[in-house]
């Protein structure tokens, strides 16, 4: 009999606004990103752990008003014109705190959007006092932002995201899996994309449905692992 094959397919992340839960975890981050809120310094800064959905509300933002969305890491020095025509939204911003060149690109088109009219968005994992800029003109600006900070999920925010995640992968667990889930594993939004990814590749691998038995049967390897 021939092996069968198993494909471990990319997730597909769904970014539009119907597809982000509104909890109280990240409410006030969803009020500020409506078109129809004026920012009072027209910049925003967005900051949250990993996976708590800073770049789902960045391209909500981006498609209602007409923005551009960008790694911070991307910027150059040569682009800030044209990127500064328009409203736009800078990603992970803290990952270029010791990088000089990109620095000095993000503070120029911080100030040509602010000088056209148009609005900032600006996003990383801790608070902005937080971001360790060398440019303290760039760390200035930042920190004078509005900000919005969205939390470590509870548990109905956590099921939808590990509900969202199974959806990306285009798999559908038993009904009784992720409550299972909800009620053992870390309460972080980067343990939920962790599980998600073990729990598809386990089935993947054993040719089985996404179970409560193939959830119980993961979280009991972790517990054995885990033992010194």
């Amino acid at each position: 009999m021939s092996e069968q094959l198993s494909f471990d397919l990319p997730a597909k992340p769904a970014l539009g606004r119907d597809d982000f839960f509104v909890a109280p975890s990240n409410a006030m981050a969803v009020a500020l990103i409506d078109p129809a809120f004026a920012w009072p310094s027209g910049k925003l800064v967005l900051t949250g752990p990993k996976g708590s959905g800073k770049t789902h509300l960045a391209h909500v933002w981006a498609k209602e008003s007409g923005a551009r969305v960008i790694s911070a890491q991307d910027l150059a020095e040569a682009d800030v014109p044209a990127l500064s025509r328009g409203p736009i939204a800078v990603e992970d911003v803290p990952e270029i705190a010791e990088d000089g060149p990109a620095q000095k690109a993000l503070f120029h088109l911080h100030n040509m959007v602010l000088t056209h009219g148009h609005r900032l968005m600006l996003t990383g994992r801790p608070a902005p006092n937080l971001w360790g800029l060398g440019l303290a003109d760039l760390q200035s600006r930042v920190q004078a932002a509005t900000h919005a900070a969205l939390t470590p999920p509870d548990d109905a925010l956590l099921a939808v995201v590990l509900a969202k995640l199974f959806n990306d992968r285009q798999v559908t667990p038993k009904p009784d899996v992720i409550p299972y889930l909800v009620g053992r594993m870390d309460r972080s939004f980067a343990a939920a994309q962790a599980v998600v990814h073990r729990l598809d590749r386990l089935a993947l691998a054993e040719q089985r449905t996404l179970s409560r038995a193939l959830a119980i049967k993961m979280m009991s390897e972790d517990r054995r692992n885990e033992i010194p």
